[in-house]
């Protein structure tokens, strides 16, 4: 028999509720919450453990949810009151699912290739930031994204959301900066920090071999850490009247010189 909750007021339903609203409640569970169809094919694909699949009978039938998953999975049925309580978009096509939290540390990241193109960001705050530029990682199908001293946790629902599933799709990893530079160091991979001071134009360095590209935020920029330990700052000439572009524009620029440079490869 399939389980079925009807009253938002379920105690199952408030700690949903919980996992959505606070990084504290999953760390301390270790489990998220994940909105839509796409978004959970594409966790199922980046092999996360989805522990429960709720589904709203009049968007998406008890034969379609179990289609979805192939691994052990609790299935909830859920009215339409509980399902507009979880749901944060019209387009979840009946779909919230609880998924298991990965270990994202640095201990974690392996390379299948001797010459990895990695996009780190140093403490990015906004969600949709973090989205935009994890989108850029899977547009690039760079080697990992990491994270520098993060100011939320990966599993915040609006990063999921504002990354259309992509934080699915990379290989994540977060850290402080001194440790991700020891990361880089012992792997012997070359670092090319966006930067205003004591810089070059991108497009004159070249990126073949292991490299990481550094951004920082528009307000604030890198690190002293960053500046002082790369193997290049670089710079994108403005034409204009401002001398920066949005985060995710600057990373997505720069990314695909080194994609072009490796013939997208």
């Amino acid at each position: 028999m399939i389980k079925q909750i009807t009253s938002s007021q379920n105690p199952y339903i408030k700690q949903l509720l919980l996992l959505k609203e606070k990084s504290r409640e999953r760390k301390k569970i270790g489990l998220f919450v994940i909105e839509g169809r796409r978004e959970i094919t594409l966790a199922i694909k980046g092999a996360y453990r989805i522990k429960t699949l709720l589904f709203y009978p009049d968007l998406c039938s008890e034969v379609e949810a179990k289609a979805l998953i192939d691994q052990p999975t609790q299935f909830i049925k859920i009215s339409k009151e509980v399902y507009t309580k979880l749901a944060h978009r019209s387009t979840t096509e009946g779909l919230v699912a609880v998924a298991e939290i990965k270990n994202l540390t640095l201990n974690h990241i392996s390379f299948n290739t001797k010459t990895p193109l990695i996009l780190i960001a140093e403490a990015p705050e906004k969600p949709g930031n973090i989205g935009a530029l994890l989108r850029t990682a899977d547009a690039a199908n760079v080697d990992a994204f990491i994270i520098a001293n993060p100011k939320t946790d990966m599993y915040n629902p609006n990063i999921i959301r504002s990354s259309v599933g992509c934080i699915f799709t990379n290989k994540i990893a977060v850290g402080n900066t001194p440790e991700i530079i020891s990361f880089l160091k012992t792997n012997a991979i070359n670092t090319y920090c966006a930067a205003l001071t004591a810089s070059v134009a991108y497009h004159t360095q070249d990126y073949k071999q292991a490299t990481a590209i550094v951004v920082g935020t528009e307000a604030t920029g890198l690190s002293n850490d960053w500046l002082t330990s790369t193997t290049q700052n670089i710079i994108i000439p403005m034409q204009g009247e401002i001398d920066s572009v949005n985060l995710s524009v600057a990373a997505g620029i720069i990314i695909f010189e080194a994609k072009r440079q490796r013939q997208f490869k």
